[in-house]
């Protein structure tokens, strides 16, 4: 067990083990890693959004609690966003290539930047009606997960699988807190203002932000750069 003001920012260095492995054993996935996991980490920024109404991390020079912001956050958004993009690929074996010419000129793009721009449309209508901030987030990401596979109805099969891979690998994570300091969930969810279910020792909504956010994050990349998978 170490100190509840430690957990955090072990928590959120552990996502990097992963990344790092497979950075240095997959070496065709480098750059999409990279460059997907530059893009996710300043997502970090938007913490003070959770912090209370969310969750209250203790963490490095007390950030969380006294500005809303925090280095964790950073660390964290950076090691899901490369890992999050990859899973689906790593675990079937697939590899990305571009989209034939005739495929990108498909009628069905024409709103295109659009759709890439569902959830970061969606989440500020939503974050102002009387609701835990998690939830337009949740509402957000599933938005932007309609509108991928309308605009790349080849990235539907994709989409559900990551959220499921994804929704095992950030679980196994979760679980993993109350071994660093057992009661912790307790201490910083709110979950009075929650749903307040438990599963395990998982909070419902972290395991449907990893549902949904895997399912977006799956074909983001592929959606961004008229990319993708195949054997």
């Amino acid at each position: 067990m170490i100190s509840i003001q430690y957990v955090w920012l072990v928590w959120s260095t552990a996502f990097l083990i992963p990344w790092i492995i497979l950075y240095a054993v997959i070496p065709s996935h480098r750059k999409v890693m990279l460059w997907t996991s530059l893009f996710t980490m300043p997502f970090g920024l938007t913490e003070p959004l959770f912090v209370p109404e969310y969750w209250s991390p203790p963490s490095l020079f007390n950030l969380a609690l006294t500005t809303g912001f925090d280095i964790e956050s950073l660390i964290f958004c950076f090691g899901i966003g490369g890992v999050g993009v990859v899973l689906y690929n790593v675990i079937t074996g697939a590899h990305f290539g571009p989209v034939s010419e005739a495929y990108h000129r498909s009628p069905l793009h024409r709103h295109h930047k659009l759709a890439i721009a569902t959830p970061f449309i969606a989440f500020p209508l939503l974050y102002f009606f009387p609701w835990n901030p998690i939830y337009p987030a949740f509402v957000s990401m599933i938005t932007g997960t309609i509108a991928t596979i309308l605009c790349r109805p080849d990235l539907k099969a994709k989409t559900w699988v990551g959220g499921v891979l994804f929704l095992i690998y950030y679980w196994f994570f979760v679980e993993g807190i109350e071994l660093l300091s057992p009661g912790y969930v307790e201490q910083v969810w709110n979950l009075d203002a929650l749903s307040g279910v438990i599963i395990l020792n998982s909070p419902l909504e972290e395991l449907i932000f990893a549902f949904t956010f895997g399912m977006y994050w799956a074909g983001v990349y592929e959606h961004f750069t008229w990319m993708k998978s195949g054997n």
